[in-house]
């Protein structure tokens, strides 16, 4: 693999690092922010949820700046959302202030499931897209093991330590932002939007150094073609995108019924919940990120070897196990084995939907809706994530925790079917012509 496109792609990766940070950092603190400030659950609910409430919006509109303004601007931009928000949540000083510093996070955190996977689906070759767009979600696991473990140094700073872990974030977002000023702009984006073949042609040779002067002419005329034809076939809401729309909000619908995020943002209180201790717990939340971490880097040496569909299965299968012996350990007082299969889910979101829900979305719509497709299926993630979130503090006073974790093992069952009939390969194919065997009309033959 060339050295200049990895680092590419690692630069565009790295918003996910910020997304992985920004998403998780809020548990080390959340506690004591209840406290502080006297929140009810309710309250408590909606801050924990603030960043996922911006993140909702962000994905929802994160494509009009993606393909307005292109995907390198757009990347720019979302490291300096990341920067005021940590800044200003290290300063906070009342709960309204906070919930607005975490909102302007939560945006960064959402144009960026957009933009970024899209913008390495886009320079990757073929076949090794799987394994560059996946970086996104590699550092995602990177950078919630980086918040658990920031989280478990500051812990011991004093009765501000929550501040410190919060404020943080802005080192890495100014490193990521003054970063993408070395990427170039998407070759699709400037061949199909902007209309500038030439430069959309520069950047493909450097992509691709060793291909023909033939050859990355037809790659650009076949950007061409499929453009103008997707343009003649309709809007995005049209209809003729009917299976990719469906694709692609199942894949986010399920990804957050497994409880992931659930779970992520709330796991040193998990851990209490068996009897262990303040302390143990957030120990036992850097395991859950060390965990995270292996296991997505088993899911990216496979997913161009064994496929999208073959991780979803394995994924699927290794919830509904996971799941549902966390739900029987909770109702029969068996609190020992719930770590270990805490540990296992995490090891099967990984290598399953972790691994391919994003590099899945960014593939699957032609090149002119790349980014309002990647948009719809980044609001859904983000729309049940917030939910969740905010629902989360609530439910588990309400229900016991078996039950809470057996509705998410029925959800991963009912996933484990939709894969079955629904979900179609897409390894090693052409973006332009991933579109045909769809059944997209207007599809490039």
């Amino acid at each position: 693999m060339k050295s200049h496109l990895f680092l590419w792609s690692i630069t565009a990766a790295l918003a996910g690092f910020l997304f992985g940070f920004d998403t998780v950092v809020i548990s080390g603190a959340e506690q004591a922010i209840q406290s502080l400030w006297g929140l009810s659950p309710a309250a408590h609910g909606i801050v924990m949820a603030s960043a996922l409430y911006g993140t909702v919006l962000g994905s929802l509109l994160g494509g009009w700046p993606t393909d307005r303004f292109g995907r390198r601007a757009t990347l720019l931009w979302i490291g300096i959302l990341y920067f005021v928000s940590a800044v200003w949540s290290g300063l906070a000083t009342d709960a309204v202030s906070m919930i607005v510093a975490r909102f302007i996070g939560g945006l960064g955190v959402g144009i960026s499931t957009v933009a970024a996977p899209l913008y390495i689906a886009e320079i990757a070759p073929p076949e090794k897209r799987g394994r560059l767009a996946g970086m996104f979600q590699f550092n995602i696991v990177f950078g919630i093991l980086v918040a658990f473990m920031s989280n478990a140094l500051l812990a011991g700073v004093g009765e501000q330590s929550w501040r410190w872990m919060l404020g943080v974030e802005a080192i890495p977002a100014l490193v990521y932002s003054a970063m993408c000023f070395g990427i170039p702009e998407s070759p699709r984006w400037l061949i199909a939007r902007r209309g500038d073949r030439a430069a959309g042609v520069s950047v493909l040779r450097r992509i691709r150094p060793e291909a023909g002067e033939s050859e990355i002419e037809a790659l650009a005329e076949s950007i061409v073609a499929a453009s103008a034809e997707t343009k003649a076939a309709g809007g995005f809401w049209s209809g003729r995108l009917r299976v990719p729309i469906v694709l692609a909000f199942l894949i986010a619908f399920f990804n957050q019924l497994s409880g992931i995020n659930a779970i992520l943002y709330f796991a040193p209180r998990i851990f209490e919940l068996t009897g262990l201790g303040a302390s143990a717990a957030l120990l036992q939340s850097v395991g859950i990120g060390v965990t995270n971490l292996i296991f997505t880097l088993v899911g990216l040496w496979l997913i161009d070897h064994l496929g999208r569909r073959t991780l979803l299965y394995l994924g699927s299968f290794g919830y509904i196990v996971s799941l549902g012996l966390v739900a029987w350990a909770f109702f029969t007082g068996h609190y020992a084995i719930v770590p270990v299969c805490i540990f296992a889910f995490i090891a099967a979101h990984a290598v399953g939907q972790g691994a391919v829900i994003w590099v899945f979305i960014s593939e699957i719509f032609p090149n002119r809706d790349r980014a309002e497709g990647q948009a719809l299926g980044s609001f859904t993630h983000w729309f049940f994530a917030a939910a969740l979130t905010t629902m989360f503090p609530k439910l588990v006073t309400a229900f016991a925790p078996g039950y809470i974790f057996l509705f998410f093992c029925v959800m991963m069952f009912l996933q484990l079917v939709r894969v079955k009939l629904m979900m179609p390969e897409t390894k090693g194919v052409p973006l332009e012509q991933i579109q045909r065997q769809l059944g997209v009309p207007g599809a490039v033959a």
